[in-house]
């Protein structure tokens, strides 16, 4: 047993966006962190996944296309809501976008297939996590609006599963409450009955 990684495991939490700084991390970093992520279960090899980086002055350039999108969306956005979608992509020096691409299989399902992609967000957040970096998993509206996802860089046939904001981090968040895993383990007992 890893006792360390254990503790590591059990002290995970994400920072708040908005207290993501630069550094962002490097090209090497950011290469190891997508090889963890790519280390997921994934039934059939079909990797019905892959990632976008957002980084630099193209942050600024989606968050001028989400708040163009937002006005189409909304109507007429006041100066807090206009800044609120300009800033998007902004807050965070490094944010990875996390996509579903589920293919026909004849033996694996979709939605196995969007579990991977879950699971390959998750170890990408534990991967920077393990940089020493802070990280932040959402999706937002724009996941669920097809010209949202066209103007991110998605295909018609992709979904987002999400988007990992990366950042350096003094690591002082505060911990929010957890599960009772007692309310949420028990033993099998039988098939359901209603």
């Amino acid at each position: 047993m890893s006792q360390s990684v254990i503790d590591f495991m059990l002290a995970r939490r994400s920072a708040p966006i908005a207290e993501l700084k630069e550094p962002a991390p490097s090209d090497a970093e950011i290469a190891t962190m997508l090889r963890i992520a790519a280390r997921v279960p994934d039934h059939g090899m079909v990797q019905p996944w892959r990632f976008i980086l957002y980084r630099g002055e193209v942050r600024h350039e989606i968050g001028r296309m989400l708040a163009a999108r937002a006005q189409e969306r909304e109507g007429h956005l006041d100066e807090k809501r206009q800044q609120q979608e300009l800033m998007r992509f902004a807050r965070a020096p490094l944010v990875i976008g996390v996509v579903s691409v589920v293919k026909d299989h004849p033996k694996v399902p979709q939605w196995e297939m969007l579990l991977s992609g879950g699971a390959a967000a998750m170890n990408l957040v534990l991967a920077a996590n393990a940089h020493g970096y802070g990280a932040n998993w959402i999706t937002n509206w724009y996941s669920e609006d097809e010209e949202g996802r066209r103007l991110l860089g998605l295909a018609p046939n992709e979904r987002v599963v999400g988007f990992v904001h990366i950042g350096s981090h003094d690591g002082g968040t505060a911990d929010r409450p957890r599960p009772d895993m007692e309310a949420l383990v028990s033993e099998y007992s039988g098939p359901w009955e209603a």
